[in-house]
């Protein structure tokens, strides 16, 4: 990558360095804080709660892969117990908001305002499906943000951006028909 043209997605140095730790303490955050509320998740003892754990990390993960499926090849990065998905494509502002953030609006917002609307033991795993969901996606929260704070017209490759000079636009011809 021409360095001059790509910026690191993260420029701050200290943030780079530090953002696997700032997520490690979101997500015990979120952990934790259901615990202080509840003092325990014994509602939540009818339910395979493994199973449900796993169910949601793969369709979190198939989420991401659904977004930028036909973008281009996907490999994973591992850090500590944390792995995320990239892409050799270039990937657009907007697309990749949606990519990082479609699972966490998915599998956290929507299952916490249906909550709302249901009781007993539904309620219960909707919310806790939401809460699972809400430690996985600690990364995802952070580069949701990051990406709103960059100019609308970048583009993001492989933990870089670039800025754009001009929007993309699909020619249109027209033909004229006698």
């Amino acid at each position: 990558m021409d360095v001059e043209e790509w910026k690191p997605f993260i420029r701050q140095a200290w943030l780079r360095k530090h953002f696997m730790k700032i997520v490690y303490v979101l997500m015990a955050a979120f952990i934790l804080t259901p615990i202080w509320y509840l003092g325990s998740l014994a509602p939540l003892e009818n339910f395979p709660l493994l199973l449900i754990m796993l169910l949601v990390f793969v369709i979190h993960e198939a989420i991401h892969m659904l977004v930028i499926h036909k973008k281009g090849d996907m490999s994973l990065t591992f850090k500590g117990i944390y792995f995320w998905i990239h892409t050799n494509s270039i990937l657009s502002k907007k697309r990749y908001w949606v990519f990082m953030s479609l699972p966490f609006i998915g599998l956290s917002i929507i299952p916490a305002i249906a909550s709302l609307f249901v009781l007993g033991d539904l309620k219960t795993l909707l919310l806790f499906i939401g809460w699972f969901n809400l430690i996985i996606s600690a990364s995802d929260i952070v580069n949701s943000i990051l990406i709103i704070m960059k100019p609308n017209r970048s583009e993001f490759c492989r933990g870089y951006y670039r800025e754009t000079s001009h929007p993309r636009r699909k020619e249109v011809g027209f033909k004229i028909v006698s």
